[in-house]
């Protein structure tokens, strides 16, 4: 490690936490989270204690929030941070974390339509008259009809 943090970042714009969090649309919390995570490089630290961010550490986050949209989970973003930097990962590689990805979002909402499906035949179910005892959606949440029993499942 250089010994003269100012020789080293001679040259390179640096950042304070709370600019790269304005930069990545993120809050500062997240930003240290991300460290603790090890999602994003440990930063240097000034004489004065302040973090030394790069534009690196910008990207990186920016890399995270990017995946993070696509349903990718922090876990898994660590892992694909580091098939990123091996030089044995090969693109295929990256390929079947995308492919399982896909599959995991697919059974979520082929999950999230059986789920619509269910709460529309109990809302459709309800006439809205009669005593709550007789509510079709109360009974079907206690297994009490067809539809409540389906739920079990």
């Amino acid at each position: 490690m250089i010994e003269n943090k100012d020789e080293k970042y001679k040259g390179i714009t640096t950042y304070k936490i709370g600019e790269v969090a304005r930069r990545t649309d993120v809050n500062k919390e997240t930003v240290r989270y991300y460290e603790k995570r090890k999602l994003i490089p440990k930063p240097d630290r000034r004489r004065s204690g302040y973090r030394i961010f790069t534009q690196h550490h910008i990207d990186q986050i920016k890399f995270i929030k990017r995946a993070q949209q696509l349903g990718f989970t922090l876990s898994e973003i660590k892992e694909l941070l580091e098939l990123r930097v091996d030089e044995e990962t090969s693109c295929s590689e990256i390929k079947e974390e995308a492919q399982r990805k896909y599959q995991a979002v697919s059974e979520k909402i082929e999950a999230l339509l059986r789920i619509q499906e269910t709460l529309t035949d109990l809302i459709d179910s309800c006439t809205e008259d009669g005593p709550i005892g007789d509510c079709p959606i109360l009974e079907a949440l206690e297994g009490k009809n067809e539809t409540g029993k389906r739920l079990r499942k």
